[in-house]
């Protein structure tokens, strides 16, 4: 049943196909790192909160992505077990792994935040918020509140695959966006009417991920597919244990980008202190505060390179198992070139329009530093967006091709190696510019390594055209 509603796959235009699956991939990613965009936009609006406020959130903002990681091994490992289980006519075993993915995100999520509010201080610190006091104050008032509605965010984050392989992509859609467009419209209200600061910030988060918590916890309780019984939510370490296998990936994926933050932020405090102006106790927290902005937008970017990457992921797996590779081939050349198209218009904006960009988040409060290392750290930081774009869509086209080793050694490469590695070499000869040069190069080194990749799938597609005559054959046949 399920493989005749899917033989649309095999013949409809790939082009029509990356549009019908890309963009509820793309919105969903977007809504989800509005969260945080939002916050800065409207902290760095705040003249009594400013670079000081922005500061603090790029030191939270890792914080958050370990819980993100958490709850994403958690629900995209449900999501895929489900997903197999039901292929396979395995119900009971589906329900089994919704029952033990709630219970093992309530624990994970209720431990992360004991553990935030406890070491709070050491925390803040170990991932750069002693640049100066005022940010450190600002962060850990900031980081207080966020750590408090850990719980929920790791619950909607969680659940939001889950309830996609539920087989109900618009309510996961809308869940995440009814939570960011609350946030949306209290974040003005508390941080410049009530004037709560960093407070008022995170509460106006809480309560979006509250919302989005509470949608997901009413579609648990009137499931489509998937109806979790009391016994299933009883822990089984056999259903655990693979559904955490399944989504390690994305562990993987979410906590690299936490070990190359921490190392920025590190370094950015720590050369930051030798310049001659952000040496001053006044201007110290300016270089973290602008990095933080810069990450802002390329996190738009990527969540646009991700959702349309994603989105291509059950159109690769069923023409892989269908054996039609020219077509898988021609996917991958369509999704490199939107991915190159999409970095290379990002491109234009920070060589080109980098004061515009700055503007949105409050430089027009800030002093004449604060503006031209922007503009600086921009066009340096960013300069190789091409390649960045191009190497994200590699990692994820890998792992739908079922090449989850190469998939994720590219992305530890990427983060690890040469994020963490260059964000610490690089400063030792460049000072602070060192930081921001770490990202350009490490980049267009991970792009010499995906190009090997490219240029091997390329050949692996291309090969036994016997069996992909067949395959069509076979496709054509069944209709």
């Amino acid at each position: 049943m399920e493989q005749t509603a899917n033989q649309f796959l095999g013949h409809e235009p790939v082009g029509r196909l990356m549009k019908k699956y890309a963009v509820p991939c793309i919105i969903s990613l977007l809504v989800g790192a509005l969260y945080n965009i939002v916050d800065q936009i409207f902290i760095a609006n705040a003249s009594y909160l400013g670079s000081y406020g922005n500061a603090a959130n790029t030191v939270v903002f890792p914080l958050t992505v370990i819980a993100l990681a958490i709850a994403v091994m958690i629900g995209d490992g449900c999501c895929a077990f489900v997903s197999l289980s039901l292929g396979k006519g395995e119900p009971d075993k589906a329900k089994k792994s919704v029952g033990n993915s709630v219970l093992m995100t309530i624990m994970s999520s209720l431990i992360l935040c004991a553990v935030y509010l406890i070491f709070s201080n050491g925390i803040i610190a170990m991932f750069g918020g002693t640049v100066n006091v005022e940010t450190f104050r600002h962060s850990k008032e900031y980081f207080f509140y966020i750590s408090l509605g850990i719980p929920f965010y790791m619950f909607g984050q969680a659940m939001n695959p889950v309830i996609r392989a539920d087989g109900s992509p618009k309510f996961a859609m809308v869940s995440t966006l009814a939570g960011a467009v609350l946030n949306m419209i209290l974040d003005p209200i508390f941080i410049f009417a009530f004037r709560w600061g960093m407070m008022g910030a995170a509460v106006a988060t809480v309560i979006g991920q509250i919302m989005t918590a509470g949608l997901a916890v009413w579609y648990l309780c009137n499931m489509k597919l998937v109806k979790p019984a009391k016994t299933d939510f009883k822990p089984e370490s056999t259903i655990i244990r693979q559904t955490l296998t399944l989504g390690l990936t994305s562990f993987l994926s979410q906590i690299s980008l936490v070990a190359a933050m921490a190392a920025i932020n590190n370094m950015i405090r720590k050369y930051g202190a030798m310049d001659a102006v952000f040496g001053q106790e006044q201007y110290a927290q300016i270089p973290m505060a602008v990095v933080g902005i810069i990450m802002k937008f390329f996190q738009i970017v990527i969540s646009i390179v991700v959702g349309m990457a994603a989105g291509c992921i059950p159109i690769v797996g069923f023409n892989m198992g269908a054996g039609l590779r020219l077509r898988v081939r021609e996917l991958f050349t369509k999704l490199l070139i939107a991915e190159a198209s999409v970095g290379a218009v990002a491109l234009i904006f920070v060589e080109f329009f980098p004061r515009q960009l700055i503007g949105i988040f409050g430089a027009t409060n800030e002093s004449s530093y604060y503006t031209d290392f922007a503009v600086h750290a921009f066009r340096i930081y960013l300069c190789m967006m091409i390649f960045a774009c191009v190497n994200k869509a590699c990692f994820i086209f890998l792992q739908a091709m079922g090449k989850a080793v190469e998939s994720t050694a590219l992305s530890m490469i990427r983060e690890i190696v040469f994020g963490v590695g260059f964000a610490v070499i690089l400063p030792l000869f460049y000072g602070l510019d060192g930081v921001l040069y770490s990202m350009p190069v490490s980049d267009i080194l991970t792009f010499a390594v995906a190009l090997f990749l490219i240029i091997r799938t390329y050949k692996q597609l291309g090969e036994d055209k016997k069996e992909q005559h067949l395959g069509e054959l076979a496709s054509v046949s069944s209709h």
